[in-house]
C-alpha cells in the first residue's frame, strides 16, 4: 500500500513539473516574463482607468482587486489547457493512454503547477495596483489575502482542467479559452457588481470559479477577516473541485472511446 501511495506521488511531481516545463519548448522566458509582468499591468490599465471615469473615479480599488484577482485565470484557463491539450499537440497522447499509470495522478497533476504561477501572477497585479493606483491595504489580513488567492486560482484550474480536455476533442479550443476568459471579466464580477446583473447572469456568476474568490479579496481588503469570508472561500473550493472532477470524468471518457473506436493514433 505504501509502495503505490509513494509511486503515485512520485508519478504526480513528475508529471507536474514535466508538463509544465514543456510549455516552454515553444514558450520563450522573454514572451513568459512579459506575460507576468506587463500582460496584468496592461488589463488594469486599461479597466482601472475606464471603470474610474464611469464611476467618477470613487470605485478604484474595485477594479483594481477585481482585476488583480482576475488574472488567475491566464495560468489557470491558458496554461492547464496547454498542459492537457499539449499531449494531442506533441503525438504522445497515445502513450499516455497506453501507460498503466493512475490516471487521477497524471491528470490533477497536469495544473498543480500553474496553481502556485496563477497566484505569483495576482501578487504581482496586486503589486502593480499598490505601487501604480493607489491600492490601500493596510487594513487587510495578508495571511487571509494569500489564502484566498491561492484558493481562487485552484478553483479556477479546476475550470481549466475542463477546458483542457476540450482540447482533446476539438482543433479550436483556444476560441472557446478566449470567449470564456473574457465572459469571466463581466460575469465574476471583476468589473461589474454582481448585484446590478440581469437575474439569468447572477445564476451564472454563481456557478462559476473567480467570483467568491473576489468578493473575498475585495472584503478583506475593507478590513474583514478571515472568518467572515470563509463561507465563500469553501464554496469557492467546493466549485474548483466540481469542475476539476467533471473534467477528469471526461478524460477517462475520452480514453475509453479512443480505445474502444481504435482511434488512439489519430487523437
Amino acid at each position: 500500500m505504501m509502495s503505490t501511495t509513494v509511486k503515485n506521488l512520485r508519478l504526480f511531481w513528475q508529471g507536474t513539473v514535466l508538463s509544465y516545463v514543456a510549455l516552454f519548448a515553444w514558450l520563450r522566458p522573454v514572451t513568459y516574463m512579459a506575460s507576468k509582468i506587463l500582460m496584468p499591468l496592461a488589463q488594469m490599465f486599461f479597466f482601472v482607468f475606464l471603470g474610474s471615469y464611469a464611476s467618477g473615479g470613487k470605485n478604484q480599488d474595485f477594479y483594481v482587486i477585481g482585476n488583480a484577482i482576475q488574472i488567475a485565470s491566464i495560468s489557470g484557463i491558458f496554461g492547464v489547457t496547454m498542459s492537457v491539450g499539449g499531449d494531442r499537440d506533441a503525438g504522445t497522447l497515445p502513450y499516455l493512454f497506453g501507460t498503466p499509470s493512475n490516471r487521477f495522478f497524471i491528470f490533477f497533476g497536469r495544473a498543480f503547477m500553474h496553481i502556485i504561477d496563477g497566484a505569483i501572477g495576482v501578487v504581482i497585479a496586486l503589486t502593480w495596483g499598490v505601487l501604480l493606483m493607489g491600492l490601500d491595504l493596510s487594513r487587510t489580513n495578508l495571511s487571509a489575502l494569500g489564502l484566498t488567492i491561492l484558493i481562487t486560482t485552484f478553483s479556477t484550474c479546476g475550470l481549466g482542467l475542463l477546458m483542457g480536455c476540450l482540447s482533446l476533442i476539438t482543433a479550436n479550443v483556444m476560441f472557446v479559452n478566449n470567449f470564456v476568459y473574457f465572459s469571466l471579466l463581466v460575469f465574476s464580477g471583476a468589473n461589474v457588481e454582481i448585484s446590478v446583473l440581469p437575474a439569468w447572469m447572477q445564476v451564472i456568476s454563481n456557478v462559476l470559479p473567480l467570483t467568491r474568490g473576489i468578493a473575498s479579496a475585495r472584503a478583506l481588503a475593507a478590513g474583514a477577516s478571515l472568518h467572515d469570508v470563509a463561507p465563500m472561500l469553501i464554496n469557492e473550493i467546493g466549485i474548483g473541485i466540481i469542475y476539476g472532477l467533471f473534467g477528469y470524468f471526461l478524460f477517462a471518457w475520452f480514453e475509453t472511446q479512443a480505445k474502444r473506436n481504435g482511434t488512439l493514433e489519430t487523437v
